[in-house]
Formats: C-alpha cells, structure tokens, sequence
C-alpha cells in the first residue's frame, strides 16, 4: 500500500489547499484528513457521511463520596491540581492520569471513560474520506489519528485501492508522528519565512529519523524570493528533493469559499505546478 503524507511542520502554509489538488489527480486513493484538532479539508470536499463512530478517549476521575474519608491522598499526588480541598474533582484540569485512583485506600475514586470526538467515512467527488473531530479540550489526539489511518488502510483494501493520500497534522507533536505512521513519502509544505524554514528543519529531521524519504514544496514562494533561495540551498545541500515552488494567488481563496480546490477553480500557474508536482510525487510512489 502506497502512502503519501502532506505534512508542514507549523498551521499556515497551505497544505490542506494543496491536498484537496492533489485530490483530485490522485487515482484508486482513500484520503485521510489526520489534522483531528482542527480538521478543515472538508470544506473543501464537501463529503456525504456513510459512516459514523465515537471516539474514547483517556477515562476521568469520579469521586464515590459514600467510599471517601477525605484522608487527603489523592489531592497530594494529583500533579494537575485537579481536585479542590473540598474534594471535588474537576473533570477540566483532570488528565486520566489515574494516579489518585490507585493511591486511594477506599478505592473510592473510579476512572470513568468518556466519548472525546467522532471519526466519518464520507464519499466526496474525488474518493472516499476517512476523517475526524475532536472534541474541545479534549486529548488522545494522537490516538484519534491512529484510528484515522487504520480506518483509511482498510477502506483501501476493502476497495482495492493502492493509494491513501494523508492531510497530516501541523506541527511536529504525537499527531504528526502518528500521520507519519506506515508512511511511504511524505511532502513538506513550507512557507518563506523565518519560522517556515525553521519548522521545515524540524520535520525533516522527524522524518529522517522515521527513514521516511521527503519532498519539499514552497508555497507562496514569492512572497520573499531571497527566503524561497534559501530554502532551495538548503534542500540541496541535505539531498532533499524540491519538487514545486507555487506563487501566491487570490484565486486559492476564492477556489475555497466557493467549497472548490485550486484546479477546480483555475488553470492558471498554481494549478499548472501542482499538475507538475504530482507528477513528480507520482514517480517517487
């Protein structure tokens, strides 16, 4: 099974717009959006859900008050203040950890588990998408996005599909790690700026450490043509391959507030490089 991850290393620079084209040149391909904190490629995809299921996440410490004699335990080895003098438990601040329940002499505190979000098998115009929603202040993300991928590897081979073609988180976090996960390539959306560049070194280097071969693409590139350079020099000096540099254009957010990705909405030089690009990631795969 083929596996193409569109990662970044920091939110803002692209890659989901550069996903949803991708979308649709890709054949025989599930697409997996792993960004579960703030999922927003079906906005663009407008997807049908087929399938629904909830996500559990850690449990949370509920206090039995006909077991507690308020001996004080749990609130000494609580390291997140999660339970107030008056001992009551504050499912916000509590992280799972279950510590205090183990340390309680009355076992008069119990981990309840909790549905944290919900993960869709949707049908959209370019493929089937496997995506996710966590809830708000919720954790696990990691293991939500596990899910994701498990769930995208099946529906591939349930269809006979040879391609799943990954939205991966932003950041460099356990989400990444886990869009990482089975990866074949994966490519790099930067961006030319201080903090683009910065993050790119990072994801590289997770990448690298995974044996994970990398692509980098430049988006916005002329934006600050000198940082784009840089970024080119660095590419070749680490044996990085840079497949596309693509010029900032309105009509990528005009393509999105009509649901629509850039080659759907235009022919012009973006969509030409991103049809290049592809082709480019196509013999890599």
């Amino acid at each position: 099974m083929k596996e193409l991850v569109v990662i970044s290393g920091k939110g803002g620079t692209g890659k989901t717009s550069i996903v949803a084209a991708l979308a649709s040149l890709a054949q025989n391909k599930v697409i997996a959006d792993c960004d579960v904190d703030a999922a927003d490629l079906h906005l663009i995809l407008n997807p049908e859900i087929r399938e629904e299921q909830p996500f559990t996440g850690w449990g949370v410490a509920v206090l039995r008050r006909d077991r507690c004699t308020e001996c004080g335990r749990c609130r000494e080895v609580c390291r997140f203040s999660a339970i107030s003098e008056s001992f009551e438990i504050d499912p916000l601040s509590c992280e799972g950890c279950t510590v205090c329940a183990h340390v309680c002499p009355e076992q008069a505190i119990e981990m309840v588990v909790k549905v944290a979000g919900r993960w869709f098998i949707s049908e959209t115009r370019h493929g089937p998408l496997v995506h996710a929603q966590l809830g708000i202040a919720e954790n696990n993300s990691g293991k939500l996005v596990a899910q994701v991928k498990e769930a995208s590897l099946n529906l591939a081979r349930e269809r006979n599909y040879d391609l799943i073609l990954v939205d991966g988180a932003p950041g460099m976090g356990c989400p990444v790690i886990a869009s990482l996960s089975g990866a074949r390539l994966a490519l790099i959306v930067t961006e030319p700026t201080v903090s683009g560049i910065f993050d790119m070194r990072r994801i590289i280097d997770l990448t690298g450490h995974f044996h994970i071969k990398s692509l980098v693409c430049i988006n916005k590139y002329d934006l600050n043509v000198e940082m784009s350079r840089h970024i080119e020099e660095y590419c070749a000096d680490t044996g990085i391959e840079h497949v596309a540099s693509i010029p900032y254009d309105i009509a990528f957010t005009k393509a999105m507030l009509q649901g629509k990705n850039i080659l759907e909405f235009s022919e012009g030089a973006p969509s030409r490089i991103i049809r290049e690009m592809w082709e480019k990631i196509s013999n890599e795969l």
